[in-house]
């Protein structure tokens, strides 16, 4: 069952005084590219989330944001009583006036307000790598979602360029003897004495090389192989975008060896079909 690489995840965390929120955006890529934001209370387990969605996750675009929400209840910020009266001992040297402004000036001058650094307990800390897997968990089911999509996507158009094969296999036998002819009547205009035996072995060779059996049998088998694979139990794009090159390797043969204006139409649809699932390849996991 493939898995698309773009997707969503959140989660909530509700802890005495604070809730936390992670969010988890994915996007496609080659590889696998992390980036996190996270506020500076959180930042000490900014490393054990990345190797835990790292292992999780494996590729894509991944951007983890964690938000700290306070909710009432413990303050982490109080008066520096020692600093404040500093300043408007000095505030008062320098000017005269009330002591409410020289107050509200001192308040706004740096380190007026103490602020405890907040760390993350044992406790926290579980709980904070629980919410992340959940997180995780609803990310791979939008994954999973959009996954079947796109397989629905691709079975369809595979089902199309096996079609146009069909259609290629029909007008085959009926071009190869048109070429024959076409090449019989060339040779009768030139109104020249030619050997027969050694002209229907040049006939022969020049119309092997415009056999497709052998492309089409092989373009039969890559679809097969794509459909199983997209089905295979781990999502794999990779190995799928491997075959669809196979697969248009084939197809473009089969046109250099065409010589026939109804083949080339197939052809092109089957190219315009193949394009589009390289398109979507590049979102599967």
């Amino acid at each position: 069952m493939i898995h698309s690489m773009t997707g969503f995840g959140k989660s909530v965390l509700a802890l005495p005084g604070k809730k936390i929120t992670i969010e988890i955006k994915s996007l496609n890529s080659k590889g696998l590219d992390l980036s996190a934001r996270m506020p500076a209370a959180l930042r000490e387990k900014e490393l054990v989330m990345r190797d835990r969605l790292a292992k999780a996750l494996k590729r894509g675009k991944i951007d983890l944001s964690v938000f700290l929400e306070s909710t009432g209840g413990e303050r982490s910020a109080q008066l520096n009583t020692p600093v404040i009266q500093a300043y408007m001992a000095q505030l008062e040297t320098l000017a005269d006036g009330p002591e409410i402004e020289r107050l509200q000036m001192a308040l706004r001058l740096p380190e007026s307000i103490q602020t405890e650094r907040e760390t993350v307990d044992e406790e926290t800390a579980e709980a904070l790598m629980q919410s992340l897997d959940q997180a995780v968990v609803a990310l791979e089911e939008f994954r999973a979602a959009e996954g079947a999509v796109l397989a629905e996507d691709f079975q369809g158009r595979i089902e199309i360029i096996r079609q146009l094969l069909e259609q290629v296999s029909q007008q085959d036998k009926n071009r190869i003897p048109q070429v024959r002819a076409r090449l019989l009547k060339a040779v009768q205009e030139l109104e020249q004495t030619v050997d027969q035996n050694r002209f229907e072995q040049e006939l022969v060779y020049y119309l092997e090389k415009y056999d497709i059996t052998e492309e089409t049998v092989r373009l039969n088998n890559h679809l097969d192989y794509f459909l199983s694979t997209m089905k295979s139990e781990e999502s794999n794009g990779k190995k799928l975008g491997f075959i669809t090159q196979e697969i248009g390797r084939e197809i473009n043969t089969i046109g250099s060896k065409a010589n026939d204006a109804t083949l080339q139409q197939l052809v092109v649809q089957m190219k315009d079909e193949l394009e589009k699932i390289k398109e979507q390849v590049l979102n599967v996991l």
